[in-house]
């Protein structure tokens, strides 16, 4: 960064006079040297402006500045080589430290592109994006207007710098193979694998292959205060191990069966299995699980077959009579694994399914003002159906269940509860012990968990 140096009773004067013709880097405050003197930063593509004031003492220098801290080269021309060079990075103003990240890009971009910036540029700048570690992932709509792409890797080394990145990406649409695989392209960086940290659990994935929901963090939340201690469970749509990493490192699970289709999922679930330290509590069976081997066959903790990293594929899942918990986190529906979910879940005892579904809802009209009164003073009236306290994350659609949310749990109650007894030829109960609300998917469709406990009648 260019500056000039001058005595500290010469630097407010010198500053000022800088920022009346429009020289001064705003970027950047005074800065003292070796030697007693202070660095008054410059906008280095406008030193050929620049006419060292005969007032004031000062010489012009260079302060050198890491690659991390700045954007692009600075140009070669009129930049001088630094007579005086600081050990450390210039110290940024009061004014760029109280920028958003979104302003920094803006600015950032605006000192790039000199006076090709436009509205219409600054219109296709993004406003928000993803962060994994140092991976900034932008949204499939930003950087489309045909001069960003004269700018070459110049654009996206400044989009990583004004945002504290190292390798950036950006979303494409979804494509419609049943994996939900990513469409995501690598503008910057060697590769696109990443590391993610919720609820102190270790996700690693490489984005350009697997999504991330953050959108369900509440639910992850909910899955890991679950009482599983010594619980067989089974997950069949484990992805990258957004549920069966929760139930391992914090709701006690004692053993996770984890089913699931996409290989590049299968392997940032192992990887994330060995970062959290649990890769000998579960066993990945790697295949289409809609379709369960007819032969018995029991794997518990104690099955030896869990200790292979990569289990080869399988176009059967060979479990049965295995599962104290069912986990089926599948939108917009899991209903096509609900007969392996009643094949795999214990026969003699039963257990616990949590089953996602995307649930449409219609608008409800506003209550009259006397209901409202009565709601807000806690009247019977206000409480859910049963005395059911709901507890969804923040923005999930309320606390009340909602008549079709009912409606879909005891009409799924009931399926569920045929299927069983269906496949063990004797009567089954299910029982809805909960409805968890955790977000809104589109308007008037909420993905919501339904928690059914189901048991064998006896006789």
């Amino acid at each position: 960064v260019p500056a000039l140096a001058t005595e500290p009773r010469f630097a407010q004067r010198l500053r000022q006079r800088l920022e009346q013709e429009r020289l001064l880097d705003g970027r950047y405050g005074l800065q003292r040297l070796p030697g007693g003197r202070v660095a008054v930063p410059l906008l280095p593509e406008k030193l050929s402006q620049l006419c060292l004031p005969a007032e004031v003492p000062c010489e012009l220098l260079g302060i050198q500045v890491s690659a991390a801290a700045q954007p692009r080269a600075l140009p070669a021309a009129g930049v001088p080589s630094p007579g005086t060079a600081l050990p450390q990075d210039p110290v940024p103003s009061r004014a760029a430290r109280r920028r958003s990240p979104a302003q920094r890009l803006r600015e950032e971009l605006r000192r790039l592109l000199g006076p090709g910036w436009s509205g219409e540029l600054e219109r296709d700048v993004p406003h928000a994006w993803q962060r994994h570690g140092d991976l900034v992932l932008l949204s499939e709509d930003s950087f489309r207007a045909e001069p960003w792409d004269r700018l070459g890797s110049a654009l996206w080394e400044t989009v990583a710098a004004a945002l504290g990145a190292r390798r950036v990406a950006r979303r494409g649409r979804v494509m419609p193979d049943g994996m939900r695989s990513p469409r995501v392209t690598l503008l910057l960086g060697q590769h696109g694998w990443v590391e993610h940290v919720d609820n102190g659990i270790r996700y690693t994935f490489d984005v350009t292959k697997c999504m991330f929901s953050p959108g369900n963090i509440t639910e992850k939340l909910r899955v890991a205060s679950l009482p599983c201690s010594g619980e067989v469970l089974v997950d069949l749509y484990a992805g990258i191990g957004y549920f069966t990493l929760p139930f391992l490192v914090h709701a006690g699970a004692a053993f996770v069966h984890a089913c699931e289709w996409n290989s590049h999922a299968v392997e940032a679930l192992h990887r994330s299995l060995v970062l959290n330290g649990v890769r000998d509590r579960c066993h990945i069976h790697s295949g289409d699980n809609r379709q369960v081997s007819a032969a018995p066959g029991r794997a518990g903790p104690r099955d030896p077959s869990h200790r292979h990293p990569s289990p080869p594929l399988c176009p059967q899942l060979q479990l049965q009579d295995v599962a104290d918990r069912v986990n089926l986190g599948l939108i917009p529906s899991s209903e096509e694994g609900w007969p392996v979910a009643c094949r795999v879940l214990k026969k003699d005892t039963g257990g616990v399914l949590h089953i996602h579904h995307n649930v449409e809802t219609h608008p409800a009209p506003p209550p009259p003002q006397s209901a409202a009164l009565l709601a807000e003073q806690g009247s019977p009236e206000a409480a859910s159906p049963g005395g059911e306290a709901q507890h969804g994350g923040e923005g999930t659609p309320g606390a009340r269940l909602r008549p079709e949310w009912q409606s879909w749990a005891a009409g799924t109650a009931a399926r569920i509860q045929g299927l069983l007894a269906e496949l063990h030829g004797r009567p089954w109960r299910s029982s809805v012990l909960h409805i968890e609300p955790v977000k809104s998917y589109a308007p008037h469709v909420h993905h919501l968990v339904l928690d059914l406990e189901c048991r064998p009648v006896l006789p």
